[in-house]
Formats: structure tokens, sequence, C-alpha cells
């Protein structure tokens, strides 16, 4: 069984975009790049989608044993028909960076399946929260992952805010060659972090693509300087459910 998604997405092509946009407030219709979670229902915004980064499955960290991957978002998708030049992430939430082999087999075999359907896969993210302080280990640990993967997957990464701020720039640099980007998340939760202008203003720092992670509905003003930056390449806006539900 396809996911509901083939279905929302041909059918949403004709769909013209929402306006009437708030300053300063996210409106998803003024973007082309988002993130589509686990539990998080198909807006018309996916009918322009250029790029689209889907929750897979989450890797555990639990108490007792070894760490192990929990699948998350269904069946494997078939995103291809009707829509020309959108690139597709497959995201993994990771807990630990403990990982088996049964996890790296698992990530390798869907990915196979996905692009065996023939949908438009670039690469995958990971989603971890690498504390500023441990950067160094986190770009050991993929290296290792980026070995592992075909030459063709591009991989991609989630990235704290107080990376372009606080981060050590060898351990920055270490990710260069390493990863083909960075999101850096503006939010927590489902909410704009207070004072993310603070954090961006050294965003010169960053000598690696990135681009700007925002949640719908929450803050934004880009900074001045932002579309000069050599190495900024857009944004994606984390997609949610109305309050209340649909």
């Amino acid at each position: 069984m396809r996911l509901a998604l083939t279905c929302a997405l041909a059918l949403l092509l004709a769909s013209p975009a929402a306006a009437g946009a708030r300053p300063g407030v996210v409106d998803a219709a003024d973007y082309d790049g988002f993130w589509l979670w686990a539990g998080v229902a198909p807006q018309p915004v996916l009918a322009r989608a250029a790029s689209l980064y889907m929750l897979r499955g989450q890797v555990s960290a639990p108490k007792v044993g070894p760490a192990r991957l929990i699948a998350q978002g269904g069946s494997t998708p078939h995103l291809q028909a009707g829509v020309t030049g959108l690139q597709v992430w497959i995201v993994y939430r990771a807990h630990t960076l403990d990982w088996t082999p049964a996890i790296y087999a698992q990530i390798l075999a869907e990915l196979a399946r996905w692009r065996a359907a023939g949908d438009p896969v670039v690469g995958i993210q990971i989603d971890f929260d690498a504390h500023t302080r441990h950067l160094a280990d986190y770009a050991r640990f993929l290296s290792g992952l980026r070995a592992r993967l075909p030459a063709t997957c591009k991989l991609s990464i989630t990235g704290l805010l107080d990376w372009s701020s606080q981060g050590d720039p060898t351990a920055l640099d270490a990710l260069s060659g390493v990863v083909d980007e960075v999101v850096l998340q503006t939010y927590q939760g489902r909410h704009t972090i207070p004072g993310y202008e603070t954090y961006l203003a050294r965003l010169g720092r960053m000598k690696l693509p990135f681009k700007i992670g925002l949640v719908e509905g929450g803050a934004w003003t880009a900074p001045a300087s932002l579309a000069s930056n050599p190495w900024f390449r857009g944004y994606v806006v984390f997609l949610t459910n109305p309050v209340g539900g649909r």
C-alpha cells in the first residue's frame, strides 16, 4: 500500500499557494523546502516543494540493551509522479550515536527500496542534537556513516543554533567534506527560539553549505547579511498540524 502522500501531492499540483503571510511569521506558502514528520498531515504547499525531508525512523537509546532503529512513517512512499524536480531526503532522528551494524544495514536497505521504487531520493539526513563541545566526536561518527553510504547518496544533518556562534571553528571545519549541508534549527519543539538573531549574527563562522530551519507559524526575520552569504542554500520549514487537528 502506497503512502497517502502520493495522491495528496498529485491532487495538489493545481492548488494555488496560500497568500497573505503575516510579516515576521513563517507562512509555509512562502517557501519550497519542508520537513514532513510522522503524524503531520500533508498540506497544499507540498505541491510546490523543491525539497522534502521525510522522517522515517528514530534510533533509540534504551537504558538496557543496544540501540535500535524504530521505523516511522508507514510503508515506502512513491513520490515521483507529477512532482518535477523534487528532491527527497530520508530523515532519521537519533538519540544516540552508538549504532549497531543492524542499524546501518536497515538504513541502507531502506535507501535501496526507495530508489528501486523510482523515488527521487538524493540523500539521508541525521537529526541529532550534538552539543557544541562534542562537535568533533560527531564529525567522526558522520565520517564513518558517510563511508558506508553509496557514493550517489548525499548526507545532511541538522544543527543547533549555537553552532554558528559558539562552535569551535576547527570542529566545524571537520564537517566540511563529510556532510553536504547543515540545516540550522531556529526553533525548539514547535516554537521559535527567543533571541535567534543573536546566534545568527556570527553565521560567517560557518564555512560549509547551510540552510535555515524554521517552524511553521513561528517568528522569522532574515538577517540583512544572509542573502549575500556564499554558503547559504535556503530554508526548510517544519510543517505542523493546526491547533486542534484537522
